[in-house]
């Protein structure tokens, strides 16, 4: 893209230079041909504007498209922010309860020393009594019932110094058991976590190279609207220059018309006849300005499309002026057909590019009067019988052409 716009601007400084010569020229064939230079010259520019437009619309396009991941990107972003928030919360709540169970298994810890130390108390009291202490407490009994009972007290105290033990042994493990789950909830909490803010930097970093692509886009857009200004303001001053031109050829021919006829001694003046409906500007005659309405009326088609055929060729000889929209003053080959449409209610776009994409397409087999037949850089309205009608040029104006007589890009149905 750099490099088209490149080629562009060099093209256009060229052109701007090859235009900016003036050519000085006294007769009217030299204004002819000055005229016609002109005209191309004109005609190169306005090719090369199109073609920046369209350069602008593709620009224009993928910058929005651009736009659009970025707004992607950032909604995505701020999802990942919403989720390390309320992983940080289920991090710190995990914490809370590791710091609790830190708690709770030192306190079931330190019951279980208690009640260790407490039976270690009772079996060094009894050894210190000495080895016949149980012999003795036996030995005291009176009945056998007695001796029963006092058994029965020893074991109950064996099994309750036992079962506390144990009730305690086990408490510490569950909560050691439940400090460590936790403790693994909150290591695979505090992974995602890191993933999800290595992801969210990941974003952060195609946001800002996209950003920049959008950036350079809108650059290029910049740029190639300033040459696109300078084409426009080159179109202008060429239509100006083409319109002096004209009134200097005319004010020639009659010079040289007046010349003749005093170097004819008073002979038969030439009075050039011209014909035509314009209502300005130069006019034509010739088969080119006139068609039989049959050619259209029998073609096959639409009856909006031939009554818009029918419509346009009662312009015919009527001026060509470029950047004109006037059916009967002046107008260029995109102005004619926007101007010819919309005395039917159809607005057009203004430039041949953009006409380009208008209405359906067809192919040129299937053309029927009225549709738009589009050329690089031109536009004409189908006629039937392979003929078109369009504003051609400055020298010729409003006139009936071959449709083939240039290659055809595009056929465009509108109605």
């Amino acid at each position: 893209m750099y490099k088209k716009i490149l080629k562009i601007t060099t093209t256009v400084l060229l052109l701007v230079t090859l235009c900016g010569q003036t050519i000085y020229a006294t007769s009217s064939s030299e204004l002819q041909n000055q005229i016609e230079q002109t005209e191309q010259q004109m005609q190169q520019n306005q090719q090369e504007l199109e073609e920046i437009e369209g350069n602008i619309s593709a620009l224009e396009s993928e910058q929005a498209e651009i736009e659009g991941e970025i707004d992607d990107l950032t909604m995505a972003i701020v999802e990942l922010m919403a989720s390390i928030e309320i992983l940080e919360e289920d991090i710190a709540l995990l914490e809370e309860q590791i710091a609790q169970a830190q708690i709770d298994l030192e306190i079931a810890i330190a019951k279980e020393e208690q009640q260790y130390a407490d039976t270690m108390v009772r079996l060094q009291a009894m050894y210190e009594k000495g080895e016949d202490s149980y012999l003795s407490i036996l030995l005291e009994t009176q009945s056998l019932s007695d001796l029963l009972t006092r058994l029965e007290y020893i074991q109950q105290l064996y099994d309750y110094d036992n079962r506390v033990l144990e009730e305690y042994q086990k408490t510490k493990q569950e909560v050691a058991d439940l400090k460590e789950q936790l403790e693994i909830e909150e290591s695979e909490l505090q992974a995602v976590k890191g993933e999800c803010e290595l992801e969210k930097t990941e974003l952060e970093g195609m946001v800002a190279e996209l950003q920049a692509a959008s950036d350079q886009y809108a650059a290029q857009i910049a740029s190639a609207e300033k040459l696109a200004d300078k084409y426009a303001k080159k179109i202008r001053q060429q239509n100006a220059e083409i319109r002096q031109l004209e009134e200097e050829r005319q004010e020639a021919l009659e010079k040289e018309r007046l010349e003749a006829e005093a170097a004819a001694n008073g002979g038969g003046t030439n009075t050039g006849g011209v014909g035509g409906t314009s209502g300005g500007g130069a006019q034509f005659t010739g088969s080119a300005y006139s068609l039989d309405t049959s050619v259209i009326t029998g073609a096959y088609g639409s009856d909006a499309g031939k009554q818009v055929a029918l419509y346009a060729i009662q312009f015919l000889g009527n001026p060509y002026v470029a950047g004109g929209t006037s059916l009967t003053n002046g107008t260029d080959c995109s102005g004619f057909t926007q101007s010819v449409y919309r005395n039917f209610g159809v607005v057009l776009p203004r430039t041949s590019y953009s006409q380009r994409s208008a209405g359906t397409e067809v192919a040129y087999a299937d053309a029927q009067p009225g549709d738009i037949i589009c050329y690089s850089g031109h536009v004409a309205i189908y006629v039937g019988g392979g003929k078109i009608v369009h504003a051609s040029s400055a020298k010729t104006g409003i006139k009936i052409s071959n449709a083939t007589y240039r290659t055809i890009l595009s056929v465009r149905r509108i109605l």
